[in-house]
């Protein structure tokens, strides 16, 4: 239970930081990352990683379990009193996962190696309502998940070893308690503390870049690709314009999945395909939270359209080269027209 002084500087602080999360729009969501590789009953390699949307919070050393923090804001958000009570039962957690993993195992006769997952977390949303989750993976694959409203565990997938888990940690009411308490009390009071100190962070905007260019895979085709990159953050829309029309979804229209860039930016391409020289006008659109009400439109020309710009430029260069040549042919014949003049005129004199 809190100490009266520490609820009361709490309250205090979610009082003082209101006006913050009513300033902030959407939902947000704190995951903790678990990945255990269990290379044998007594050896359990465990890499852990807390995000804050998509901004690393920080990471468990893999050998202390201790918290290494990621942000230069993420430390100061909360006292150090909190972060070693987090840190405390998080490693309480893990040694508690383990045992249970490592005996379920040998129950069944799952052999070694094998990867067991986790992700949990909360998600606080704009109306401050807010729920926790818990899943567990096994080897890739969905294994169980927490219902923390009754805290039960839930399968995944109906087999021999999940139910014999699920009935493990269903009896195993003190670890379930557990969870209950890190994801479900903890994250939730704790998150408006992060969203103050991490404002910056979260309303980072980066504008985004766009280029469209062609491929032909053959002479009946051709690709249209639309690639977006730079932005930030990663809600993005990215659509094709058919003569002004927005394309419909199709087997005709390919966009990929957002990707992460190494400067902390995102990408995605969106390709269209088209028949070449099929009379219509493309271009693609782009929306994004930095462009605020405005969209990024590139359109694309066909090969003809730059074809004709290639041979007018071409041309005005060609018409422009020739009359600076001919101003300067007339000039030169006109001195020299002027020198003959004059020289008829100093003879004539002499002559006289």
């Amino acid at each position: 239970m809190q100490a009266p002084h520490r609820c009361l500087l709490l309250l205090l602080q979610l009082l003082l930081l209101s006006g913050t999360w009513a300033d902030m729009e959407g939902s947000f969501t704190i995951r903790l990352l678990q990945t255990s590789t269990f290379q044998n009953t007594s050896f359990v390699d465990t890499e852990g990683l807390g995000l804050l949307e998509d901004i690393e919070l920080g990471s468990l050393d893999k050998h202390t379990w201790n918290i290494h923090f990621h942000q230069p804001w993420v430390r100061p958000a909360l006292p150090r009193s909190d972060w070693d009570t987090i840190e405390n039962m998080i490693k309480i957690y893990l040694q508690k996962f383990n045992h249970l993993i490592n005996e379920g195992a040998m129950q069944k006769d799952v052999p070694y190696p094998f990867v067991a997952q986790c992700v949990a977390g909360c998600e606080i949303y704009a109306n401050r309502t807010s729920r926790a989750f818990a899943y567990v993976g096994y080897n890739g694959q969905d294994f169980l998940s927490f219902n923390i409203y009754n805290a039960t565990w839930l399968l995944s997938q109906d087999t021999n070893l999940s139910r014999y888990v699920q009935a493990v940690l269903q009896n195993y009411t003190a670890f379930s308690e557990l969870v209950d308490v890190l994801f479900n009390d903890t994250c939730i009071d704790d998150m408006e503390m992060l969203l103050h100190y991490g404002k910056a962070a979260l309303e980072r905007q980066e504008l985004p870049m766009a280029t469209v260019f062609a491929r032909t895979p053959s002479p009946e085709q051709l690709l249209l690709v639309c690639r977006v990159t730079g932005f930030y953050p990663r809600p993005i829309s990215v659509a094709w314009l058919r003569d002004g029309q927005e394309v419909p979804p199709g087997p005709a229209l390919n966009t990929s999945a957002v990707l992460p860039n190494a400067d902390l930016t995102y990408q995605l391409r969106s390709i269209l395909a088209v028949a070449p020289r099929d009379g219509h006008s493309y271009a693609c659109r782009v929306q994004h939270r930095s462009l605020g009400t405005r969209s990024l439109l590139i359109p694309w020309g066909n090969s003809e359209v730059v074809l004709i710009a290639g041979l007018g430029a071409g041309l005005l260069a060609a018409v422009a080269v020739a009359a600076i040549t001919a101003l300067w042919v007339w000039r030169r014949r006109k001195h020299q027209q002027m020198d003959e003049s004059e020289s008829r005129n100093s003879i004539l004199s002499k002559g006289a």
